[in-house]
C-alpha cells in the first residue's frame, strides 16, 4: 500500500502531516483531540517504518495524558486504556528494532503492570509480547518459555475461548521447533490447525485466516521432521483446500503464501520428490524476492521523501528565522533614526551651550556602528552554519542511500549462502568459488570506485566550483552524477559506478533535473556538458 502512493501524493501526505501536528499547540483544551492526534502519528509512523519518530509521537502521548488526565472524564479515561496498552507494546517494538533492549523491556514491564489491574486479556498479552521480545530480540528461548507459558495459563484460565489462547499456544511451539524438540510442538500445532478454524478473532469476528494457516504450515513441517510423511501429506492437502477457498474471497496475504510454499517445499524435499521441490523452491525465491523488492522500492522512496520533507521543514523554520531578524534589525534601525534625528535637533540648538559634549556624542555614534556591525557579523556566521548543517544532511541522506545498497548486497549474499547449504556435495565448490568471487568483486569493485572518484573529483574542481555556486542545494551523490554525466558516459556505465540499478539512475535523473529546475524541452546531458 505504501508503494501505490504516488510522488506528489507521497509528499503531500507527509507534509500535511507534520502541518497538522504543528498545529497542536495553538489548540486550546480539547484534550482527547490532542491525545488521539499523538496516539495517530505514532501508530502511523511505526506502520510506515519510522520507529524514532513514532517514539517522538508516543512519548507526547503519554505525557500530555499524565500531565492533563485530571482534566478528563472517567468515561474518557476507560476509552483510553486500550489505547495506553496499544502504544506502550508499540513504544517497545520501536526501541527494539532500534537495538535499545533496555527501554525495549522496561516498556514490556510497563505495560504488564498497567494491565496488571484491568483484569481483561490485556494482561495475559502484554506478559505474551514481552516473551515475544524475548524470542525474537534478546534470542533468550528459556526466558520466552517462562513468559509465554505464563500468559497461556491466565489466558486458558479467563478466557478459553479467545483467539489470543492460539498464537500464545503457536509461541511455545515456535521454542520448541527452535529446541529441536518437534514431539513437543507437534501436538501444539495440530490444537491450534483445529482451534483457528471455529474460533473467529474478536476485532474482525472472522476466521483468522493467516493464522490459520500459519498453523497448517507449521503442522506439515514438524511432521517432515519427525519423518511422518504421511500425516505431514495429509494435512498439506487439508491446507491446500483452505489456500484455494481463501484466495477466492482475496483473505491469503503474501506471508501466509509464503509460510505455504516453505512446507509444500519441505515435504517435497522429504518424499524424495526433488524435480518437485527445485520448482516449489524456484517459485519460492521468486515469490520471495518480488516481495523484497516492492518492500525495498517503497522504503527508500518513503526515506528518500521524509528527508526531503524534513529538510524543507528546517529551511522554512531557518527562513522564518531570518524574516525575523530582519523585522527585528528594521525596527531597531527605524528607532535608531528617529532617536538620531530627535538628537541631531536638540544638538543644533544646543549647540555653543554643549560642545564640550560634542567629542562624547562622536564616540557613542561609533560604538553604535560597531555594534551594528558585530550584529551582521553574527548573522552571517548563523547563515554559514545553516549551510553546513543542510550539507551534512545531504551527506547523511548519501550515506542512507550507500547503507541500503550495501544491504542488497548483503541480502543477495545470504541467499549465495542458502543456495549453498542446500545444495549437492558436488555442487558447492563451484558456489563456493562463485561466492568469493563475488566478495572479491565487491572488494575491488568498492576500491577501484573509490580511487576513481578521487581522481573526478580533483579534475572536476573548476567544473564541481560552478555547479555549487549556481545550484547549492545539490548532494554529494547528485554532483559526482553530473560529473559523469559530463564525460558522456552511457546509463549502464553510470548505473554500475553508483553501485545502483538503471531504475534507481533514472529516479536520480528525474530528481536532478527537478532541482536543476530544467524545462521537459531541454536535455539534462546537453545542458550538464554546456556548463
Amino acid at each position: 500500500s505504501r508503494e501505490s502512493f504516488s510522488q506528489s501524493e507521497l509528499e503531500t501526505y507527509l507534509s500535511q502531516h507534520f502541518q497538522r501536528m504543528d498545529l497542536l499547540k495553538f489548540i486550546e483544551g480539547q484534550d482527547i483531540l490532542k491525545l488521539e492526534a499523538y496516539f495517530h502519528s505514532g501508530n502511523w509512523f511505526y506502520l510506515i517504518g519510522f520507529p524514532k519518530e513514532s517514539i517522538k509521537s508516543f512519548k507526547n502521548f503519554f505525557e500530555y495524558f499524565k500531565g492533563n488526565e485530571s482534566k478528563l472524564k472517567d468515561s474518557e479515561r476507560n476509552n483510553l486504556l486500550i489505547k495506553q496498552f496499544v502504544a506502550h507494546g508499540l513504544q517497545a517494538e520501536n526501541y527494539a528494532k532500534l537495538g535499545m533492549l533496555q527501554n525495549a523491556a522496561q516498556q514490556h514491564e510497563s505495560n504488564i503492570e498497567f494491565t496488571k489491574s484491568l483484569h481483561n486479556v490485556y494482561y495475559p498479552s502484554a506478559i505474551n509480547n514481552y516473551g515475544l521480545f524475548f524470542y525474537w530480540y534478546k534470542k533468550d528461548l528459556d526466558s520466552a518459555m517462562v513468559q509465554f507459558k505464563r500468559a497461556y495459563d491466565l489466558t486458558n484460565s479467563g478466557f478459553p475461548n479467545h483467539s489470543l489462547l492460539g498464537s500464545i499456544r503457536d509461541n511455545i511451539a515456535d521454542v520448541y521447533v527452535d529446541k529441536q524438540n518437534y514431539q513437543e510442538a507437534k501436538p501444539l500445532y495440530e490444537t491450534n490447525f483445529k482451534f483457528y478454524k471455529a474460533v473467529v478473532n474478536e476485532e474482525t469476528l472472522k476466521t483468522d485466516v493467516p493464522r490459520l494457516i500459519s498453523a497448517g504450515s507449521q503442522l506439515v513441517m514438524t511432521n517432515v521432521y519427525l519423518n511422518k510423511l504421511q500425516e505431514a501429506q495429509m494435512a498439506l492437502k487439508s491446507l491446500e483446500v483452505i489456500i484455494k477457498n481463501e484466495s477466492q474471497k482475496n483473505n491469503v496475504n503474501p506471508k501466509s503464501r509464503l509460510e505455504y510454499l516453505q512446507a509444500k517445499e519441505q515435504l517435497l524435499f522429504g518424499q524424495g520428490n526433488i524435480e518437485a521441490a527445485y520448482d516449489v523452491s524456484k517459485h519460492l525465491k521468486h515469490y520471495g524476492d518480488s516481495l523484497r523488492d516492492v518492500a525495498d522500492k517503497a522504503d527508500l522512496k518513503w526515506q528518500t521523501e521524509f528527508n526531503d520533507v524534513t529538510l524543507d521543514r528546517i529551511a522554512l523554520n531557518f527562513k522564518i528565522n531570518e524574516l525575523q531578524k530582519e523585522t527585528q534589525i528594521k525596527s531597531q534601525r527605524a528607532k535608531l533614526w528617529i532617536t538620531g534625528s530627535i538628537s541631531s535637533v536638540f544638538i543644533i540648538l544646543l549647540l555653543f551651550l554643549f560642545l564640550s559634549r560634542h567629542q562624547h556624542l562622536i564616540n557613542s555614534k561609533n560604538k553604535q556602528l560597531i555594534a551594528e556591525k558585530n550584529l551582521e557579523n553574527s548573522v552571517l556566521k548563523v547563515n554559514q552554519l545553516h549551510s553546513e548543517i543542510e550539507s551534512k544532511e545531504r551527506d547523511l541522506s548519501d550515506f542512507a542511500i550507500n547503507l541500503i545498497q550495501n544491504q542488497e548486497w548483503a541480502s543477495r549474499l545470504a541467499d549465495k549462502m542458502e543456495a549453498y547449504k542446500k545444495a549437492d556435495p558436488s555442487d558447492k565448490k563451484d558456489l563456493l568459488n562463485d561466492l568469493e568471487q563475488d566478495i572479491k568483486n565487491k572488494i575491488t569493485f568498492d576500491e577501484d570506485t573509490k580511487l576513481f572518484f578521487e581522481r573526478l573529483d580533483k579534475l572536476s574542481d573548476a567544473f564541481y566550483s560552478q555547479l555549487v555556486t549556481n545550484y547549492p542545494n545539490l548532494s554529494k551523490n547528485e554532483i559526482q552524477l553530473c560529473s559523469l554525466i559530463r564525460l558522456k558516459m552511457d546509463s549502464r556505465s553510470i548505473a554500475t559506478l553508483q553501485n545502483i540499478t538503471n531504475a534507481s539512475l533514472n529516479t536520480s535523473r528525474y530528481r536532478l533535473r527537478k532541482k536543476l529546475d530544467l524545462p521537459d524541452e531541454v536535455n539534462l546531458d546537453d545542458f550538464i556538458q554546456g556548463l
